[in-house]
């Protein structure tokens, strides 16, 4: 059985009809925003979603390096606008004893959501908001999966939709 938040396939039911997402040009741009902070965590994020790209056929991958997870918003949306054709965003923010993970992880959504919504470019959000080292390292192709695959699968899985529409 699988867990309850796992990926799986919609189907249509009578009288509706499913759109089937497009293939992806082999020259299909992606922009790969990484923050430079938990680079520990972050590079194996960043390993997984090129590798996840390479094995959908897309080959134009740039890796977009910023200071951190504070940044991703903004560099996503240089990305969108440049001509990239998908973004996908990795960053690790860990808990400690003050707010300050509220704020860095809120703004990182609103951020990449934010660049998403105003380009229509789409985003795959990997950013890890974690209590513990341990939980980023479960993300990182431990017991949790891999966060940073998932996340360009996301992305060129909507653009793959998008492009049906």
């Amino acid at each position: 059985m699988t867990a309850p938040d796992a990926a799986g396939s919609i189907s249509a039911p009578a009288g509706a009809t499913r759109l089937e997402p497009v293939a992806l040009d082999p020259a299909t741009r992606v922009a790969i925003v990484a923050a430079e902070y938990h680079t520990d965590i972050v590079q194996p994020l960043v390993d997984g979603a090129v590798a996840e790209c390479l094995e959908r056929g897309v080959t134009d991958i740039v890796v977009v390096p910023v200071p951190g997870a504070f940044e991703v918003g903004l560099a996503a949306l240089y990305c969108a606008e440049s001509d990239f054709d998908a973004v996908v965003v990795l960053a690790c923010v860990i808990r400690g004893d003050t707010p300050h993970f509220e704020y860095v992880s809120g703004e990182a959504a609103r951020g990449v959501t934010d660049a998403g919504m105003a380009t229509g470019v789409p985003m795959g959000f990997g950013v890890l908001t974690v209590e513990t080292h341990q939980q980023a390292v479960d993300r990182i192709g431990g017991s949790e999966g891999h966060k940073g695959r998932e996340a360009a699968a996301a992305a060129l899985g909507l653009l793959a939709a998008v492009r049906a529409l």
